[in-house]
């Protein structure tokens, strides 16, 4: 890490996984500017902090897969322009990134040469190591998986530290703390644990993977004072997910 960095935990790369939805504000579609720029502004502050910093970003807020299929579309066809939501929510935050001053890669799995880099392993490995922020898009490339699994998947690959999933709550509860005012907060939680009580983190295959991988999931709010920088810097409240 370079001189100056100020992160008491010890993460020198990271994934952050975000949703679409997260990027729309409070409009109910599509992209919010003002959020957007909001999110890439606390990005920013752990890249300033000397954290390499990749993303995934679902596709939600434009097109999700799963609900096109259940309103009889193909399945395949409903995933596929899923993915090609997560490339438009892509290229929207290197936008607010780069108009920070952060050199920022949209790396797709689904090749598109003209507005986004095809992926390859080791040249994302170096993007990193150059400080650029890495934000790949299109999943994994293949229908049936979600952008948790992608998010998962990429984070194994790229040797992060954990991943980052910021989410409306400040952690994993036993039920939404939204409608139950008796919702009971973990501070840590096991993978086999978040499997056998069907916690709603993540989908079974990115917590399977991330168990095999030994990959700790910390989630918390984007919206807590602190932010990211808080949490990396140990602060704030979050959920851990470990062995």
């Amino acid at each position: 890490m370079p001189d100056g960095a100020a992160t008491t935990t010890g993460f020198t790369r990271i994934m952050l996984k975000i949703s679409g939805e997260a990027l729309m504000g409070d409009q109910g579609f599509g992209l919010n500017p003002p959020t957007v720029e909001r999110i890439a502004k606390q990005v920013k502050t752990i890249h300033d902090l000397g954290v390499e910093v990749c993303m995934v970003i679902g596709g939600g807020n434009i097109f999700r897969g799963l609900q096109g299929s259940a309103q009889g579309m193909e399945r395949t066809t409903a995933d596929y322009m899923g993915m090609l939501a997560t490339v438009m929510n892509a290229l929207a935050m290197q936008s607010a990134l780069e108009a920070l001053k952060i050199n920022t890669r949209v790396i797709s799995a689904i090749p598109m040469d003209q507005v986004c880099e095809p992926y390859i392993r080791r040249r994302a490995v170096r993007h990193l190591e150059k400080k650029r922020v890495c934000i790949f898009a299109a999943g994994t490339g293949n229908p049936f998986f979600t952008t948790d699994t992608a998010a998962t998947l990429r984070a194994s690959e790229m040797k992060c530290q954990a991943i980052f999933k910021g989410t409306q709550v400040d952690g994993i509860y036993d039920s939404d703390p939204k409608t139950n005012p008796d919702a009971k907060r973990y501070d840590r939680v096991t993978y086999d644990e978040v499997l056998a009580k069907n916690l709603k983190v993540m989908d079974a295959s990115a917590i399977a993977l991330a168990r095999d991988n030994a990959l700790p999931i910390i989630v918390f709010s984007l919206s807590a004072p602190g932010g990211l920088a808080g949490i990396v810097q140990g602060e704030g409240k979050y959920t851990m997910v470990t062995q």
